[in-house]
């Protein structure tokens, strides 16, 4: 599935770019001290940390259910220019996942994600915990 393609990413304006998710600085997404909503922030770091995911395993595309578990993330400069969500997975969770899956056709992986503008300044840093589960 094309996430951008998902009805609250879409309604939300995120979009697919080459170096990964990117959200426009624009009224729709912007909060009360007019930068951008830390809701949009945390649904384009969501969104990109399962795309990232997509990516990684490949091989899994339409044989897995995977569902959001656990998230953190810390807001560290207001959002004023457009955002990028870049993701990545330390190999050892990478290699801990797939031990899992095989055993239990079943498991869980955490992914980081740096939210960044277009002059490279971090907006946010989050976390997410993805339970990952083969279809029955």
């Amino acid at each position: 599935m094309k996430v951008t393609e998902i009805p609250f990413v879409r309604l939300v304006g995120i979009e697919d770019e080459a170096n990964g998710l990117s959200l426009s600085f624009k009224k729709d997404v912007q909060n009360h001290i007019k930068s951008i909503h830390a809701s949009a922030q945390f649904t384009l770091a969501e969104t990109q940390s399962g795309v990232h995911l997509q990516k990684v395993f490949s091989e899994l595309d339409g044989m897995v259910v995977p569902v959001l578990r656990e998230s953190h993330i810390k807001y560290k400069k207001p959002a004023l220019e457009k955002i990028t969500a870049y993701a990545e997975c330390t190999s050892e969770a990478i290699e801990r996942f797939k031990e899992q899956f095989a055993k239990k056709g079943r498991g869980t992986i955490g992914v980081t994600v740096e939210v960044r503008d277009i002059n490279d300044i971090v907006t946010s840093q989050a976390t997410f915990n993805w339970f990952i589960q083969a279809h029955s």
